[in-house]
């Protein structure tokens, strides 16, 4: 990841939307912002398209979704999120596409952030080629931000009582050229409980995958590093 010059994230918001497309998904790393901004007092709630539930190869679907939604619901509430919403998208076939955008749209709508938080949507992350699901979801979480906005795309959406609302800033996670960051010194053990708590899936992980701990130290200190503090979280940032 290039780290040009980065500014620290404004804090005038108090109510964030974080948008990915599983279980799992903001435990690496972005938890740690999540839980500084919980502990401020702003809201923040999780939306999720998938349920994970082809995540983990010996065990069924139909069995491990309930289970990472589960698992997923115990890492959010470390971190002081208690507002966790699932899509009914199927797990490993995400679509971009209208229907993609209109749910995501809704969910703006219905929780009216000031900052939405979208996963990361590029093509290769961290070297390696990027799982399809975040990529469709991040990028139709980006039109979706415009799309809430707008009361002639997808006006259905306030037929069902849901009427336009303006986010005020996007921010994207993981992104190969940051332009901001969050300072979460103080916030590593809470983001490495928060990564524990998915216990099934990530005891089926390969051997050699990073523990937790080993996981989040790395990331957030390396960016970390690059800003002069002992962990951050990166973020590309749009105001709108």
């Amino acid at each position: 990841m290039e780290m040009p010059q980065l500014a620290p994230l404004p804090e005038d918001f108090d109510r964030v939307l974080v948008v990915v497309a599983h279980p799992d998904d903001i435990e690496y790393g972005l938890s740690a912002a999540v839980a500084k901004w919980t502990d401020a007092g702003k809201e923040v709630d999780y939306y999720l398209l998938t349920r994970g539930e082809a995540g983990i190869d010996t065990m069924p679907p139909d069995e491990a979704g309930p289970l990472r939604e589960r698992e997923q619901q115990a890492a959010s509430a470390v971190v002081g999120v208690t507002t966790v919403h699932f899509g009914d998208h199927h797990d490993g076939v995400v679509e971009y596409g209208t229907a993609l955008r209109r749910d995501i749209a809704r969910e703006i709508r219905r929780r009216k952030p000031d900052l939405v938080v979208a996963g990361p949507h590029e093509m290769f992350l961290g070297g390696r080629p990027n799982q399809a699901d975040h990529r469709a979801v991040g990028v139709a979480a980006i039109d979706a931000v415009a799309d809430a906005g707008n009361r002639w795309i997808f006006p259905e959406l306030v037929e069902e009582g849901d009427d336009p609302w303006h986010v005020r800033r996007l921010a994207l996670a993981g992104p190969s050229v940051p332009s901001h960051f969050v300072d979460v010194t103080g916030y590593l053990e809470r983001a490495v409980a928060s990564l524990e708590e998915h216990r099934t899936y990530n005891a089926a992980l390969p051997a050699d995958f990073p523990a937790p701990r080993e996981l989040l130290t790395m990331v957030l200190g390396r960016t970390g590093q690059a800003v002069g503090v002992e962990h951050a979280v990166a973020l590309r940032v749009f105001d709108r």
